[in-house]
């Protein structure tokens, strides 16, 4: 699985106190299924929830959230694209443990897909990156 370490990276690029504090950073793969394609290769797809848990947060949450919502464009567009799965694509629960000072728990449902393909006898694994989105989806319609 390589989106949690790209998450991980995003934020510690974007967000100070996650660059300058890289331990208060924890990240949890959970309720994770692999589901084969039924395809005639052996390719399948992780479904899982990423759990971001950030500790003694103490900027504007705003900035935090922003780069998520980012990633998530480019690491799942299908499903913030799609208005049933961005209901619970992103949520989170913020534990306030003083005026200024907050842990944030942050729940993404993500899929990441692995194709496997054979020549010969050798079988050669490979995470394959998102699709990119169809043009039509970012352009408005005007009438």
């Amino acid at each position: 699985m390589n989106k949690p370490q790209s998450l991980r990276r995003a934020l510690s690029d974007a967000v100070p106190y996650v660059r300058d504090n890289p331990d208060k950073l924890h990240l949890f793969v959970d309720d994770g299924a692999l589901v084969a394609t039924g395809a005639s290769s052996m390719s399948w797809e992780y479904r899982y929830t990423l759990n971001l848990v950030i500790e003694d947060f103490s900027g504007d949450q705003n900035l935090l959230m922003a780069p998520v919502l980012l990633w998530l464009s480019d690491n799942q567009p299908d499903a913030i694209n799609n208005p049933q799965l961005r209901e619970k694509l992103f949520t989170f629960q913020v534990d306030i443990l003083r005026n200024d000072v907050c842990d944030i728990s942050i729940n993404l449902q993500l899929t990441e897909r692995v194709l496997v393909s054979a020549d010969g006898g050798v079988s050669r694994v490979e995470a394959v990156p998102e699709p990119d989105v169809p043009e039509e989806m970012w352009t408005v319609k005007r009438g």
